[in-house]
Formats: C-alpha cells, sequence, structure tokens
C-alpha cells in the first residue's frame, strides 16, 4: 500500500523522495541544489582518483586537487518528496522512490 494524498484541487499525489544519485551520471551542475528548499543535498569535490574532497563551495579548489564536482546526499530524512530536483536535472541521474517502497529498501 502507498501513502497518497490529495493536492488543492483533488488531485492525487504520491510523494517520491529521492534515494540515491549516480556519482558517474551526474555533472554538478547544481541545478537540483539549488531548487531543493530542504537542503537535501550538497556538491562536493572530487579528485582525479575519484575520491570525496569534501563540500564544494565553489571556490575552493582543494588545493589544486578538484577535478569534477557531483552532487551527494547528506539528508535524505529532510526530503519531503516534491520531485523538484527530478525536474530540473538535465541528465537524469537521480532515483526517487515511493514512501513504502523506501521502508521495504530501508529493511
Amino acid at each position: 500500500m502507498t501513502s497518497s494524498s490529495v493536492t488543492r484541487d483533488g488531485s492525487l499525489w504520491i510523494p517520491e523522495y529521492l534515494n540515491s544519485i549516480n556519482p558517474a551520471m551526474c555533472i554538478g551542475c547544481g541545478r537540483c541544489f539549488k531548487v531543493c528548499s530542504r537542503e537535501v543535498m550538497h556538491p562536493y569535490g572530487i579528485d582525479e582518483a575519484g575520491e570525496m574532497l569534501g563540500v564544494c563551495d565553489g571556490e575552493d579548489d582543494f588545493n589544486g586537487e578538484l577535478s569534477r564536482v557531483i552532487m551527494v546526499i547528506d539528508y535524505p530524512g529532510r526530503c519531503i518528496g516534491c520531485g523538484a530536483c527530478a525536474r530540473v536535472c538535465p541528465k537524469n541521474c537521480q532515483t526517487h522512490i515511493a514512501v513504502d517502497d523506501r521502508a521495504v529498501h530501508e529493511s
């Protein structure tokens, strides 16, 4: 059974929560980060070896080690399932999951 609700106009709405971001597909454009009002994810710097350098503020190049930027889910519990991040992602690199499906994956 999937939890659902209705919108103000009576349309059925089923929240789908951000579950993962594929780091191989993510280009770190930051569109999802900018549209998320809950700060669920943040940009992280990656070095040439694919190791995480830390949260990327756009100015720090991590002493020349920065190779690229990807988005990382920091606070999954903050996600309200609105889907705004999925709508703006140009690479479709995110996976979202309905509330009851999430419970199955976490057990």
